[in-house]
């Protein structure tokens, strides 16, 4: 009985070794691939949603603000790179893309790769490359015209919304993030993230601080845009606008719908007019959650909300490279667009409020503005 024990023993020692030294060969000849060379360009380009060329680009970009290997044995910064943007457009589990081939690393190592691309990515040097609101008179002419030649109205220069990103709840006794404030109105806990897209799905603006029980419209009170907004109202003749939905107040620089219009009318031709132009942003989230599926409500971001804020950024910055070199969407594996849930909650509509009219000098002017705008352009 013993001699059997001790034979089985031995066995059991030789398959483990085996075993562990084929797992590790498995894993040095994973690594070695490289998958610039051994992925065709459609491929690559579904895999990492960037090309080949644009990868290598952005690698140059983020070299300067990334460390670079010690050691032979070390990651690459261009490996470094790949390990996140596989991330970012599977929104698997990090144990999964380190054992997608062509990685070969441990969870704590995608982490650490998912974690130093991102700040580098949110870098004010790096994130101001590649979103920027217009700041000369000719950009904002430039999207003017856009929006002109697509829908036939002169002055928008950009749609505004907001849409939930889906998070782990943060620690319940966390002070600084505390974990009630993250839960939005459909129940779970999210970043409400502000976006201002341009008729190109180009995003000008992004504003990933705010928890899931943050209003619309709070957010862009605090934004930086309506000041700008605000300022070239006061100085300029023609009319420059964003477009919203019902959830933010009326503002001659911020138009949104008119609360039950008459059927076939002047203002219910300008409603849909709005919408129609309005729903830019709703596909722009779209194609942003489509491109990076670590977005997506039903994946959910694992991640402390300020890092699952730079994701959120690093993901914009992906998508404006993608929009600006008009990539298409490549997804490995099928999926069914029309049974997505975005994360996008609508607002409900909110009417007009005739005492605010009287006694608010801005509300007032949004109104005749509008008013302007339909007599113009919808009777």
């Amino acid at each position: 009985m013993a001699d059997e024990l001790e034979i089985l023993y031995n066995y059991q020692n030789i398959v483990n070794y085996l075993d562990i030294n084929i797992f590790n060969e498995d894993r040095r000849l994973m690594a070695q691939e490289d998958p610039f060379t051994i992925l065709s360009d459609r491929k690559f380009l579904g895999t990492y949603r960037l090309s080949k060329s644009l990868v290598k680009e952005l690698c140059q970009s983020l070299s300067p603000h990334m460390m670079a290997p010690k050691t032979n044995a070390g990651l690459s910064i261009d490996r470094k790179l790949s390990i996140a943007l596989r991330f970012f457009a599977s929104g698997s589990y990090q144990q999964d893309i380190g054992e997608h081939r062509g990685s070969a690393l441990s969870q704590a190592s995608v982490s650490r790769c998912i974690t130093e691309v991102a700040n580098a990515l949110n870098l004010p040097q790096i994130m101001n490359q590649y979103i920027r609101f217009p700041s000369t008179i000719n950009e904002l002419n430039s999207i003017r015209l856009g929006f002109y030649e697509k829908y036939g109205v002169p002055g928008v220069v950009g749609v505004l919304d907001c849409t939930h990103i889906a998070i782990v709840p943060p620690k319940q006794h966390d002070i600084i993030y505390p974990e009630h404030i993250y839960v939005n109105r459909k129940g779970y806990h999210s970043i409400n993230t502000q976006l201002i897209c341009d008729c190109d799905l180009k995003i000008l603006n992004v504003c990933a601080k705010f928890p899931g029980s943050a209003h619309d419209s709070h957010i862009w009170r605090v934004s930086p845009v309506l000041d700008v907004l605000k300022y070239i109202h006061s100085i300029r003749q023609t009319s420059n606008f964003l477009l919203a939905d019902s959830g933010y107040g009326l503002r001659p620089w911020l138009l949104t719908p008119i609360h039950e219009p008459e059927v076939g009318g002047p203002e219910s031709n300008y409603n849909k007019w709005l919408c129609r132009t309005r729903s830019t942003i709703e596909r722009c989230n779209g194609v942003l959650k489509m491109r990076f599926r670590c977005l997506l409500k039903d994946r959910t971001l694992h991640y402390h909300p300020e890092k699952a804020a730079k994701i959120i950024n690093a993901c914009v910055i992906l998508h404006n490279i993608c929009i600006t070199n008009r990539l298409p969407i490549i997804n490995n594996d099928e999926i069914n667009l029309e049974h997505i849930d975005f994360g996008m909650i609508p607002n409900q509509g909110l009417p007009d409020n005739e005492l605010a009219n009287r006694i608010d000098p801005e509300l007032t002017a949004g109104r005749r503005f509008q008013t302007a705008i339909i007599q113009n352009y919808f009777t």
